[in-house]
């Protein structure tokens, strides 16, 4: 039943544009488990490489919480080779992962599912659910999100395997890995000019970008290029409007 039911979840996602097969198969793992939302996230043996795909804005929140600040149930997964479920994180979360689970609770997470994305020696990334209540996946609903990690597993290969030649990552992925460095960059310049841990300079980041409707990469290269300050007075955009907590020039 398990290949059959995977290659159900194959054909309903992978169709027309493969860069769109990722957002496909989180929004039909969302739609058919009882979660809230999902993520896919890149990972190396450097940890989080970047967000590949997130159905909504705590699940945006989830994986870069994750990436900024290298812990997290994704990073353990990974690392670990096997899931980290968290059905309740208030809980659980704070003496494993304090700084994530902070973070994640002030975004409205209350549970974590995450699972690696790995078909032998070789691991891509992992697959995380997360719920707005407290509560567990039963083993019926974490045998359906086992099989939709497999068919994630199955997506990136896919993606992965068009890489123009003369190329080490697919452009999708490539343009992930980069988006990184930036935010990491962007994340720290916040702590200094806010005077605030790493996690909130994130959620401040994340509420500017929300607040103006941007992408958080453009954000992050606005606080980067010191177009965006969020320092003593980062309360307003050049046309006047009210921000949340950040200035741009």
């Amino acid at each position: 039943m398990r290949p059959e039911r995977i290659r159900q979840i194959l054909a309903e996602v992978m169709v027309g544009d493969p860069d769109s097969f990722p957002e496909r198969l989180c929004r039909v793992c969302a739609e058919r488990l009882p979660i809230s939302g999902a993520g896919l996230a890149f990972m190396t043996p450097a940890g989080h490489e970047g967000t590949i795909t997130a159905t909504d804005g705590a699940a945006a929140v989830l994986e870069d919480l994750q990436q900024v600040l290298g812990e997290g149930p994704c990073v353990d997964a990974y690392r670990d080779g096997r899931p980290v479920l968290q059905p309740d994180l208030a809980s659980t979360g704070t003496s494993r992962w304090p700084g994530f689970t902070e973070g994640a609770l002030q975004a409205g997470i209350a549970a974590v599912f995450a699972f690696p994305l790995q078909v032998g020696a070789i691991r891509l990334g992992v697959l995380d659910l997360y719920r707005d209540t407290p509560g567990v996946l039963d083993l019926s609903q974490l045998t359906e999100a086992a099989v939709f990690t497999e068919a994630a597993m199955t997506v990136l290969l896919h993606l992965q395997g068009k890489t123009p030649p003369g190329q080490l990552l697919h452009p999708r992925l490539a343009e992930v890995a980069q988006s990184r460095r930036e935010i990491h960059q962007a994340t720290g310049m916040i702590t200094v000019q806010a005077a605030v841990s790493l996690a909130d300079a994130l959620l401040l980041l994340q509420a500017h970008a929300f607040g103006s409707e941007r992408p958080l990469l453009e954000v992050a290269k606005d606080v980067v290029a010191r177009r965006l300050w969020f320092g003593p007075g980062g309360d307003h955009d050049e046309r006047g409007t009210a921000e949340p907590r950040g200035t741009v020039s």
